[in-house]
Formats: structure tokens, C-alpha cells, sequence
């Protein structure tokens, strides 16, 4: 596989970057995660425009989207045709002092690309006892800073869960570690308002465009009692939740999960940049 770093593309096995990079000592980075089938990329437009706004709220310089763009492409003409793959694009705060104040040198940007196994069919998830905090300055942005994220995994994995799904401090629905949620409550399409603190997640809102949902403040515990629920994110589209902390849901996938799952193909498959 290629990796485009700073307008240079190498082999994966020769990428390098510095050890004195502030996306490895401290974690400030950002990045996003395109599907990309048989070399073509899915709505890249819409995730080189959130890299732009994360990157923005961590008040790192603004990314040249054209170069990124053509690195993406780059990657992707350099690289095997594989079905399906994961395409990452990573900006750091370039090379800085080993500590949390940046330093002067210009971001770290970096575009890989791997295989992505297939998902399944359903999945299990778990709610876990730490809380997104809707109210900090990482509110809503796509940060390498995901310690969280693999410690909230590793304890829904200890409980058989495929996925870990958060509250926020309020103790309403926010989001999973990589993942937003929709459930179906007393009839109606819902998933967690960005003021809850979840990610505006690109699938999501091509769900909330395409299916009718809407958006609610609901209590963590909802999840568990939903009718029916599902997943969306980058590389999973529209996956239908089988069990909540253990709890099978009456519906899996319920007709209106299916329903969303059919809408989502058909509108994806019509354009690869809606």
C-alpha cells in the first residue's frame, strides 16, 4: 500500500514520521476516515470539510483541501484495487517541544489506506460509566486524542459487546467510540442532537437527509428499551443493534432500520460525493 505524507508518496513500510511529532507525544491531531470502493472514495467532499472544522477547533492551521484531495488520489492510483478499504487522513501539529505547548513547525499530514474487513450483520453494544463531556473544548471534533475510545472498547469487549456507547454528563444518548446512534422510540426515528456532544458523523447526516429522522434528547437508558436501533458510520453505513448490555431487541433489524438500510444504499449507490 502507498502513504502520502506532506506531498510525498512511499511505501507504507517506508512512512516515517518524527518522534518529536505532537500528534504522538500529546495526541494533537485530527483526522477522517473515508470508504473507499474499488478505488473510488465515498462523500470525500463532506469529510475533508469536517477535517477543516476539527482542525479549526483545535486551532491548528487550516489544511490545503486541494492537496489533501490529491493526495487521497495519490494513495489511492499508488495503491492495490481491493473491494473495500478504510482511507485515513491524519493532520497533526507537526514536530513541537515534548510537551503541550505547540511548536513552529508546519502540520504533519499524512493519507494511508488499508483493507476493511466486512462488518457484520448485527451488532452487540454496551454502555460504558464514563460520560462524554458535551461541554469540553474536544466537543464534536475527530481528534487522535482517542485513549477513551480504546479503554471504553476494551471494557465493552470484557462484557461482549462489539461497540461501546456513551452518555454524556446530562446522562442523555451521545454517541459510540467511532459511531452515531439512531433509535426507534414509541414510533418515531431519533438520534442524539450535536448538542449532546456527538460527532456530526457523515453518514449520520446523510441518514438524517435521506430517512426522515429527527433529532432528540433521550436518556442513556432509552437505548436499551428502543424498538429497534442501529449504527451509522463510515465503515459501517447503516448497522442494525442486536443486543444492548446483553438485552435482545425486539426487532433486528426492525422495518424501519431495514427501510433506512435500503434508502442508504439506493442513494449512495446514485453518487460517490453527495
Amino acid at each position: 500500500m502507498a502513504v502520502w505524507i506532506n506531498g510525498e508518496v512511499v511505501p507504507d513500510n517506508e512512512a516515517r514520521v518524527s518522534v518529536f511529532d505532537h500528534g504522538l507525544v500529546v495526541g494533537d491531531g485530527v483526522f477522517e476516515t473515508v470508504k473507499v470502493t474499488h478505488r473510488t472514495p465515498f462523500a470525500l467532499t463532506r469529510h475533508l470539510v469536517r477535517l477543516a472544522q476539527s482542525a479549526a477547533g483545535l486551532g491548528m492551521p487550516a489544511p490545503d483541501l486541494d492537496q489533501v484531495r490529491a493526495g487521497v488520489q495519490a494513495v489511492i492510483d499508488n495503491s492495490p484495487d481491493i473491494p473495500r478499504a478504510r482511507l485515513r487522513i491524519t493532520a497533526t501539529g507537526g514536530v513541537g517541544p515534548l510537551g503541550s505547548e505547540r511548536g513552529s513547525a508546519a502540520p504533519t499530514i499524512i493519507v494511508a489506506i488499508a483493507e476493511q474487513p466486512p462488518r457484520g450483520e448485527s451488532i452487540d453494544v454496551v454502555t460504558v460509566p464514563w460520560p462524554r463531556n458535551e461541554h469540553g473544548a474536544l466537543a464534536g471534533l475527530k481528534t487522535t486524542s482517542y485513549a477513551d475510545n480504546v479503554r471504553a472498547l476494551a471494557y465493552a469487549a470484557e462484557r461482549g459487546g462489539s461497540e461501546a456507547i456513551f452518555a454524556n454528563t446530562a446522562g442523555n444518548l451521545c454517541e459510540g467510540t467511532g459511531t452515531n446512534v439512531f433509535l426507534v422510540t414509541g414510533g418515531r426515528l431519533v438520534t442524539p442532537p450535536l448538542s449532546a456532544g456527538c460527532l456530526a458523523g457523515v453518514t449520520r447526516a446523510l441518514v438524517l437527509e435521506w430517512s426522515g429522522a429527527e433529532e432528540a434528547d433521550v436518556p442513556v437508558g432509552a437505548l436499551q428499551e428502543a424498538e429497534e436501533a442501529f449504527l451509522t458510520g463510515t465503515t459501517r453505513d447503516v448497522q442494525p443493534i442486536r443486543r444492548v448490555n446483553g438485552f435482545e431487541l425486539a426487532a433486528v433489524p426492525g422495518p424501519v432500520t431495514r427501510k433506512a438500510i435500503e434508502v442508504f444504499a439506493m442513494r449512495s449507490a446514485e453518487s460517490p460525493d453527495p
